[in-house]
Formats: C-alpha cells, structure tokens, sequence
C-alpha cells in the first residue's frame, strides 16, 4: 500500500513537473519563433538550443537549492510564499505577452549575446525553481525535466520560425504564465 502511494506521488510530481517545464518552455518557444522568422542557421539553431537547455538547468537547480533554504528558513509560510511567487510569475509572464515592441537586442549569433538571452529567458526557471524547492521537488528530475524541455522548446521554436513568414506564436508565453498562475492558484487553495 505504501509502495503505491509513493508511486501515484512520484507520477504526479513528475507530471507537474512537466506541466510547469512545458510552461516555462512556451516563453523560450515564442522567442526561437522570432529569432527563426529572422533567419538563423542550423549550426546555430544546434548551439543556441544547448545554451537555453543548459541555462534551464542551472537556473532552478539554483532556485530549488535557495529554496530548500527559504523553506527551513519559513516552513509553513513557505507554501504561501510558493503560491505567490507562481501568481506573480504567471501575471509577468502574462503581460510581458502582449507588451508590444518587445525586441531582441542581442545578436544571437555571438557568444555573449547567446548567453545574455538565454540568461534572459531562464529567469523564470530561476523563479520556478525557487518555488519548487520549498516543497519535497526531487531535484534531478526537476531539473532535467525543465533543461531538456526549454532546450527542445527552443529548438522547436527556431526550427519553426525558419520555416514561417507570418507572426505566429505570440501568444505562447501568455499560454505558460495561465499554467503558472493556476500552478500558483492551486498551491494556496
């Protein structure tokens, strides 16, 4: 009986996670659409897609491990706090969606340019990270979870943007900020 309970707890966990890297991978997602409508090289697509993917891990396993922290720190307040930060993240992500004139300022193409946007688009994993280790998350699966998705999201995104001329997948970030808000809902019901 208790082997069964620990798995329906690891499945969900595991699917939460997903749901959460899926939301966090919807913002990497319509950014690649951008940059891909703009022209980019698969070379590049390849090297840009491994930067976010690995920026998707350090971020939350930086957030989870400050957030074990805070959680000792807080206990109880903790899952309040948890909630907050996904509300709030989830409204950003949200209006950031239909702010208009939102350009890439650095060039994807050169090192640093890579590493201040993918740095940029992983704040979120930071954020998502810190909330997520307020609670038991297990690490390796959080992380590789989100790594692997904002990574191939990125990937999906500048293949896709390579091959459409039209502005499609604005609305993708707006789509991950609704799940982390009801993420962030759902932890203070």
């Amino acid at each position: 009986m208790i082997v069964l309970i620990e798995a329906s707890l690891g499945a969900g966990q595991a699917i939460t996670l997903l749901m959460i890297a899926l939301a966090l991978g919807l913002d990497v997602f319509s950014l690649g659409l951008g940059i891909g409508m703009r022209g980019i090289r698969l070379l590049d697509i390849a090297k840009f897609s491994i930067v976010v993917g690995l920026f998707h891990c350090m971020m939350p396993l930086i957030g989870i491990l400050m957030g074990r922290w805070m959680n000792q720190l807080l206990g109880d307040v903790a899952i309040v706090a948890a909630g907050c930060i996904f509300i709030l993240l989830g409204i950003h992500m949200i209006y950031s969606s239909f702010k208009e004139g939102t350009p890439v300022l650095f060039n994807h193409r050169r090192f640093w340019g890579m590493m201040l946007i993918a740095f940029s688009v992983s704040v979120d994993a930071f954020s998502a990270g810190l909330t997520l280790g307020m609670f038991s998350v297990d690490i390796w699966l959080a992380i590789l979870c989100i790594g692997v998705i904002g990574g191939g999201m990125s990937m999906l995104g500048l293949l896709l943007g390579r091959k459409v001329k039209g502005k499609l997948g604005e609305y993708g970030e707006a789509c991950g900020g609704a799940i982390l808000l009801g993420f962030g809902i759902l932890f203070l019901v």
